[in-house]
């Protein structure tokens, strides 16, 4: 229907044979298929945990879509996509969050917070929020950027130890409860509970994995990483502003409401 531009992705909105409407994205865009990987466990994940994360669908695309398309660059992603992609329910009237405009709980911005340290999501900041305002609720949208250990597998178990920096987190301001969010959702956190998120993957996004003897070796090694996160993420998320060596990037209005919610 209509091509997304404001993400690399450059993700569509289409409609599908059920005659719904959804926002797919396409194994040939320049991130490839890792990216769809990314937005299925964490989008079941988040589910899982009670995070409002659009639904999500397999989507098979023809590519001979892609001959109609006056945008030689879309044309050449539709042609590269043939075949499974993946879909995302489209909510209609959905807003983007602006921290200015909408206001959330401690409660749900630690929730949202503990998540992304969770799966290492490095695009939840004040530049690029991908929280959508919908029915008055919020929801996550667009977790390709996360889990980046998983496009250099050898640094994955590292990864798995290192801390995650949310002073410039979009929700950061809201005075984050990671105490209660991290009480809440680490117990929930079990091997069956990321063995099922992670079977949802199509083995085409899996397969030729080097380092790994097929699809199935490659679920555990998601499963692995982020049980072993989950056990002690909750005291490794630094909030607030950063050290005087490494300044904080966010604008004057968020470090002021940081500093105001730190003094109270």
């Amino acid at each position: 229907m209509t091509p997304l531009r404001e993400g690399g992705s450059l993700p569509g909105i289409v409609e599908a044979d059920d005659l719904g409407t959804y926002v797919m994205k396409f194994t040939g865009a320049g991130q490839g298929r890792k990216t769809l990987v990314a937005e299925v466990v964490c989008g079941q994940l988040a589910r899982a945990l009670g995070l409002r994360v659009p639904e999500l669908a397999r989507m098979w695309l023809d590519p001979v879509i892609g001959r109609g398309e006056p945008d030689p660059e879309v044309q050449a992603l539709l042609k590269a996509s043939g075949g499974l992609n993946l879909g995302m329910d489209f909510l209609p009237g959905a807003l983007g969050f602006d921290p200015l405009a909408f206001e959330t709980d401690a409660a749900e911005a630690g929730r949202v917070v503990w998540f992304d340290a969770l799966v290492g999501n490095v695009d939840r900041s004040w530049r690029n929020p991908n929280l959508l305002v919908w029915h008055g609720e919020l929801w996550l949208i667009d977790h390709g950027a996360t889990m980046i250990w998983h496009h250099n597998w050898p640094t994955a178990e590292a990864a798995a130890a290192k801390a995650y920096d949310a002073s410039d987190h979009v929700l950061a301001s809201f005075g984050p409860d990671i105490a209660a969010a991290s009480a809440e959702l680490a117990p929930k956190i079990t091997r069956e509970l990321l063995a099922e998120a992670a079977a949802d993957i199509p083995d085409e996004w899996l397969a030729d994995e080097p380092g790994f003897d097929g699809p199935d070796a490659v679920r555990r090694a998601y499963v692995d990483v982020l049980l072993a996160r989950a056990a002690t993420i909750g005291d490794r998320i630094a909030l607030g502003e950063r050290s005087a060596e490494k300044p904080s990037q966010a604008p004057e209005w968020v470090r002021v409401r940081l500093n105001g919610k730190a003094g109270k």
